[in-house]
């Protein structure tokens, strides 16, 4: 069993309150929108780290991290990625690979809102964490925390935050 903690959005924020969840997790997750390398720097200390770089991320991110990754945590086959966009309305440059080759769990970023849904036409669950830095119209901060045991996802929580 892992314990997943689920970030995106950061824009270069990192802080002792994100960092106690850091260090109750077996692994992080960033989903994009990193800003300063500082922050991922800050949890690679602390955890092992799996990121892809977002939109705003500079090339010293883009050498560092994917603009995709896929890989299997446990029995689950997971794709991330920062622009994803929703089931239904998926991003032009993910719709292929999603609709070729499902992934059991699909997360992104960069909208700042929470969503966590499923996709029955796909059979995957969509995950997006919303933003935990400051920058941004969300009013609240937030990640999620997650278990995957084999095959299964369980324990889902939001980690919320005053902006």
């Amino acid at each position: 069993m892992k314990k997943i903690l689920l970030l995106s959005d950061t824009h270069s924020y990192i802080d002792d309150d994100i960092l106690k969840y850091v260090k109750q997790a077996d692994e992080v997750w960033h989903a994009g929108d990193i800003g300063d390398l500082k922050v991922t720097d800050a949890i690679k200390r602390l955890k092992p780290l799996r990121a892809v770089y977002g939109n705003i991320d500079d090339a010293k991110a883009r050498v560092e991290f994917p603009e995709h990754n896929r890989f299997f945590c446990e029995e689950v086959d997971v794709l991330m990625t920062h622009i994803g966009g929703y089931p239904g309305k998926y991003n032009i440059k993910v719709r292929e690979m999603l609709y070729e080759n499902p992934p059991r769990l699909f997360i992104c970023g960069h909208s700042h809102i929470l969503k966590v849904m499923p996709d029955k036409n796909l059979n995957l669950l969509h995950m997006n964490p919303g933003a935990v830095g400051k920058h941004g119209f969300q009013q609240v901060r937030t990640m999620l925390r997650f278990t995957i045991d084999s095959k299964k996802i369980e324990n889902l929580e939001v980690i919320e935050f005053k902006k």
